[in-house]
This record gives structure tokens, sequence and C-alpha cells, in this order.
């Protein structure tokens, strides 16, 4: 069945997601997608989940998908993934800041090459893939968004350098936000309880923070990628924001 106008309202709109091919990332991807966007899959060490999620994005639009391994952690690669955009697709229309290093630092065994870890993926590398990408952005009056977290604002536990980090993000987002406008627009999503970490978390625990929001229960990669969709389709007077998908959290 042919799409409809509303189906492809990001149709002609080029959409790079970082940390594209699995959990979150790979909700965005298909949901963009499937609003009519091409979009380019970075991807690191998931090699064979990025071109499997590529592989069905084809089948369903040709030629509408496309992945580029770097290493983000290596900041003079940065600009090399932006252009490879530009060279398979010529244009930059939304910037998805998605990457994101994640696990426990107690303060008294936090190690140095844990903080350039979590912070070189959490921050370092949106500023400068925001940097290297703005030129493009600003021809295409575009978009970025960066996944921050509701821990950017309530810090968690065992969890020093990582909550640090996305408390830099959400500042990153304002002040770029002031930097970039008025051709870029710039905004953040904060999940709450969506997707468990993949290491082993108790589940006492995850009884006790579903508990704790005001919905009573977890929410999706899908509520994630709703709220993406609304930043890129219609929300063109909203900069400089941080929503919190949260199921009430952080009240």
């Amino acid at each position: 069945m042919k799409p409809t106008a509303a189906e492809q309202v990001l149709a002609d709109r080029c959409v790079l997601i970082t940390g594209g091919a699995r959990r979150l990332g790979a909700a965005t991807a298909r949901k963009l997608h499937g609003a009519g966007a091409t979009i380019v899959v970075h991807y690191h060490r998931s090699t064979e989940a990025a071109h499997a999620l590529v592989a069905q994005l084809n089948a369903i639009r040709p030629g509408s998908a496309h992945a580029v391994a770097t290493d983000l952690l290596h900041s003079a690669a940065l600009p090399g993934l932006v252009q490879a955009t530009l060279d398979h697709y010529g244009r930059l229309d939304v910037l998805v800041n998605n990457a994101s290093t994640f696990y426990p630092t107690p303060l008294g065994s936090i190690t140095p090459a844990q903080f350039e870890d979590l912070v070189g993926t959490n921050l370092r590398a949106p500023l400068f893939l925001s940097q290297a990408a703005a030129p493009a952005l600003r021809a295409t009056q575009g978009l970025i968004i960066n996944m921050a977290d509701i821990h950017a604002q309530r810090p968690l536990r065992d969890h020093v350098v990582y909550s640090a980090a996305k408390a830099g993000l959400v500042m990153l987002t304002k002040s770029l936000a002031r930097e970039l406008g008025p051709q870029i627009r710039v905004n953040a999503i904060a999940p709450g309880p969506v997707m468990w970490p993949e290491y082993p978390m108790d589940e006492a625990l995850k009884a006790e923070i579903v508990g704790k929001t005001a919905l009573q229960r977890t929410g999706s990669p899908e509520d994630i990628a709703r709220t993406a969709l609304f930043l890129a389709a219609d929300a063109p007077y909203v900069t400089g924001q941080v929503i919190a998908v949260d199921g009430g959290r952080g009240i």
C-alpha cells in the first residue's frame, strides 16, 4: 500500500544516528525511516546489527539506508562521518547524538580510562560531531537531537562519571541551541526507565525504580522514537529544550 502524506513527513530528509544499530538508536532509525527519511546508521563494534538494520530498511525502500563505521572517541574522525553522509546522500537534516557508554563507576574505583571513555562518548563526541555537522545542518535549517538522561538532573548512585557527562550534555544542548540558532534547532531527550542496562541488574531494584514512576510501568524504545519524530517533524519552534520521557520518574 502506498504511504500516505502523513507517513512521509520526513521525505527527502537525511538523518544521521550515532549508535544507530541497536536499542534506542535502532528504534529511532526505524521510526524516522517510516516517516520517509533516509537514514545513516553509525556504528563502531555492532557491525552485524548495523548491516542487518540497513538491509531491513532498504528492503522497505531501496537505497534509503546506509551504514558507516567510526570510533567516536577519535575526534579527528568525526568530520569524516559527516562527509560520508554527505557523499552518500548529498545533505544532512537531522543529527541524532544517540551513542552512549554506560556502566558503574563508584567513586573509589574510577580510573582515568573510564573517565575518558564515558565523557568521550557521552559529551565530547556529541560536541565535536555537532561542530562538524553544523555547516551541513545550517544549509538545510536542520536539527540536532542529543540523547540525555534523567540522571543528568538526578545523580545515579555509583555512576559518578556517567551522571556528570550527561549533565554536561544537557548544558551542551542549551549552549548549542544558542550558538547555532536561528538556522539550527538543538534539543535533547532524557529517557527514564525505558530500557534496562545490558549488565545484570537486580530485579528488586528494577521494581523499586518502576514503583517510583508516576505511571507505575516501564516505557519502551518506541516512546523515545516517537519523541524524536515529534522534534524532527512537528516542533519548528522548539529549541534548547530537554524532554523527559520517564513516566514521571523525575517528579
